[in-house]
């Protein structure tokens, strides 16, 4: 456990996001006035039937789309006001990504994978080895450090996604379907340990899920419902 003093306050601050997509007869609205407030240590699961925006949601409080209106605030800092490369350094820097698929390099160790996300920040070192070796034996393959990724089960590439995504210590994870790919008993395993590693540090996080014993365990369940978020 890190000793408080030494873990950042963290804020998330969704206002009014509005989605829409051009069509050849009218606008397909996906999001429609969605507000969201998130702090240190909080985490939340988002429910609802496929299409109905979650990921959408998650893509643009992930910096990996823009709304079409309204404004997302992360620690203080306007996502909108950055440029495409201010946002690549700020998403390495604040934001991890656990999805359905682990997007592992295939030719690359567990212990490198996980490094893989400090390269996008900055160069290696060997305080962030013992970093990515340290994270590997929190989830449970600190015995699989050089192993590649077909050698690893599902639920063990997954675990290696999961240390990769907190490998820059991110003030937000964002999780997309996180246990879609996995039987029942690694869902529940994986489910645990997003939630054990982001109390840990802090952390926030938001899983958007169609595994409903997943989204129970989370202290707080919203439903993505004709574009809106409601309390479920």
């Amino acid at each position: 456990m890190i000793p408080p003093a030494t873990i950042a306050s963290h804020h998330l601050q969704a206002i009014d996001l509005y989605k829409q997509y051009p069509t050849p007869a009218e606008p397909l609205v996906v999001l429609r006035g969605v507000s969201l407030d998130l702090a240190s240590g909080q985490s939340l699961a988002i429910v609802g039937p496929s299409g109905s925006g979650k990921s959408t949601l998650l893509n643009i409080l992930g910096t990996l789309d823009h709304p079409t209106s309204g404004s997302v605030r992360l620690n203080d800092s306007d996502t909108s006001s950055l440029n495409a490369n201010g946002l690549a350094h700020f998403r390495a820097q604040h934001i991890g990504f656990v999805f359905q698929d682990h997007h592992l390099l295939p030719q690359c160790t567990a212990l490198e994978n996980v490094l893989i996300a400090r390269l996008a920040a900055s160069r290696v070192g060997a305080a962030d080895i013992a970093r990515a070796q340290k994270l590997l034996n929190q989830v449970g393959l600190g015995h699989r450090l050089t192993h590649l990724p077909g050698e690893l089960s599902g639920g063990e590439r997954q675990r290696v996604a999961i240390a990769r995504a907190m490998m820059n210590r991110p003030s937000l994870l964002l999780c997309d379907e996180p246990t879609g790919n996995l039987d029942a008993k690694t869902s529940r395993s994986i489910g645990e340990l997003l939630i054990s590693l982001t109390s840990d540090s802090l952390t926030m996080l938001i899983v958007v899920t169609h595994n409903l014993p997943l989204a129970d365990r989370l202290p707080r369940k919203l439903r993505m419902d004709e574009g809106q978020l409601i309390e479920a």
